[in-house]
C-alpha cells in the first residue's frame, strides 16, 4: 500500500465513522440542544471540560459556541479543583468530553459541578460509563475502530466528538434564532463582519473625491474636475438636485473615438450614461458588493432618501477598506 492509499484508508475509515454517527443521533441530541439553549437564553454560561485530546477538541468547541453567541468557557480539570470553580455558576450547563468516560481528573470534577447545581452534558464513546450515568444527558460517540493502524490513537474517535460539537453549536445557533448580522458583531474585524455592519455611507467617495456637475458643462471641463479629484466618473444631476446620469472614463474613451478632439466642447449630457446603477446610502456594504458583482460595474452611484447623489463607490476602494 503506497502512501496515498494510506491516506485514503484514514479517510474513508473516518467517513464510515461519521456516517454510524449521524445515523444514530436521537432525541438525547434534541434534549442537550434543549439544555444549551434554556442555559445561554438565561443568562448563563456553556462550561466545556476534558483532557487530552478530549480537552483539545473541547477548546475548539468552546470558540465555536462564543463565536455564534453562545458564551461559552474552558475549565481544566486540575485548575477547577484548585480554585477555578469559581468561575461556574448555578445555572450553568457543563459539556464534559472524554471517550472512555472513566478519565479521573474529570470524574473528580463532577461532584463539584453537581454541588453548584450545574446540568451535565456527557459526550463520550461508552453509553454506559460513569460520566454517562452522571450525566442529565448523554452524546453517544462511539466509533468501531479508530483510523490509526494500530487502532490506539485518538483518531476517529477525535473526530466524531468534534463533529458532534460543530453538530450542537450550528443546530443551537439555528434554535436561538442566532443571524448573520449578530454573527459580524462579532467578528468586526474580518472581512465578512465589515460587509455586514458597514453601510453604503462609510465607503463612498464624498467631499472633494466625489464630483456632481451639470448636463450642460462641457466634456473639457468634467475631464478637468475628473482629474482634480483623481475620480473614475462624475456623476450629473439635473436642475432639481436629483441623479440625471454618470459620465465614466469609459463613455469619454467612446465619445473620442466618435467625434475626435472637438467632443471637448460638447456638453456632458449629451454622452452621459443616462438611469445609471446606485444605491441608498444607508444600504449595508454586503448589499453593496452583490450589486458590484451582479452588475460588473467599476463607479456605483450613492443616492439620499431623497434620490439626490452624495456619493460614488469605486470598486479599487474595496480593498482599501478591507470589505473584499
Amino acid at each position: 500500500m503506497d502512501l496515498l492509499d494510506r491516506a485514503r484508508r484514514v479517510v474513508s475509515l473516518e467517513i464510515d465513522e461519521l456516517q454510524r454517527l449521524r445515523d444514530r443521533l436521537d432525541e438525547s441530541f434534541c434534549a442537550a440542544v434543549g439544555l444549551l439553549k434554556e442555559t445561554v437564553e438565561a443568562g448563563a454560561k456553556i462550561v466545556v471540560v476534558g483532557v487530552g485530546k478530549s480537552g483539545n477538541v473541547g477548546s475548539k468547541l468552546a470558540a465555536t459556541l462564543n463565536s455564534t453567541g453562545a458564551p461559552a468557557v474552558v475549565l481544566g480539570c486540575q485548575d477547577a479543583i484548585h480554585g477555578d470553580l469559581g468561575l461556574v455558576n448555578p445555572g450553568d450547563t457543563a459539556l464534559a468530553l472524554s471517550y472512555s468516560g472513566e478519565t479521573a481528573e474529570l470524574l473528580a470534577l463532577i461532584p463539584h459541578l453537581k454541588r453548584r447545581r450545574v446540568r451535565l452534558v456527557a459526550i463520550t464513546g461508552r453509553p454506559g460509563s460513569t460520566l454517562a450515568k452522571a450525566a442529565d444527558c448523554v452524546l453517544d460517540v462511539q466509533v468501531q475502530r479508530e483510523a490509526c493502524p494500530l487502532n490506539l490513537a485518538p483518531t476517529s474517535s477525535s473526530t466524531n466528538t468534534l463533529v458532534i460539537g460543530d453538530a450542537l453549536a450550528m443546530v443551537l445557533l439555528e434554535a436561538r434564532g442566532f443571524t448573520k448580522e449578530r454573527f459580524a458583531e462579532l467578528h468586526p474585524g474580518g472581512s465578512l463582519g465589515r460587509a455586514l455592519l458597514l453601510r453604503a455611507e462609510d465607503i463612498m467617495r464624498c467631499g472633494e473625491d466625489f464630483v456632481a456637475v451639470p448636463p450642460d458643462l462641457g466634456i473639457r471641463e468634467v475631464i478637468a474636475r475628473m482629474t482634480k479629484a483623481r475620480a473614475g466618473a462624475v456623476v450629473v444631476t439635473g436642475p432639481d438636485g436629483t441623479l440625471a446620469g454618470i459620465f465614466t472614463q469609459g463613455d469619454f474613451a467612446r465619445a473620442f473615438q466618435g467625434g475626435g478632439t472637438e467632443i471637448g466642447a460638447e456638453p456632458v449630457g449629451q454622452h452621459m450614461t443616462r438611469q445609471p446603477i446606485h444605491v441608498r446610502s444607508d444600504r449595508l456594504v454586503g448589499e453593496v458588493l452583490a450589486l458590484l458583482e451582479d452588475t460588473r460595474i467599476d463607479d456605483l452611484v450613492v443616492v439620499d432618501e431623497t434620490g439626490r447623489p452624495v456619493g460614488m463607490i469605486d470598486t479599487q476602494d474595496l480593498t482599501r477598506h478591507r470589505v473584499v
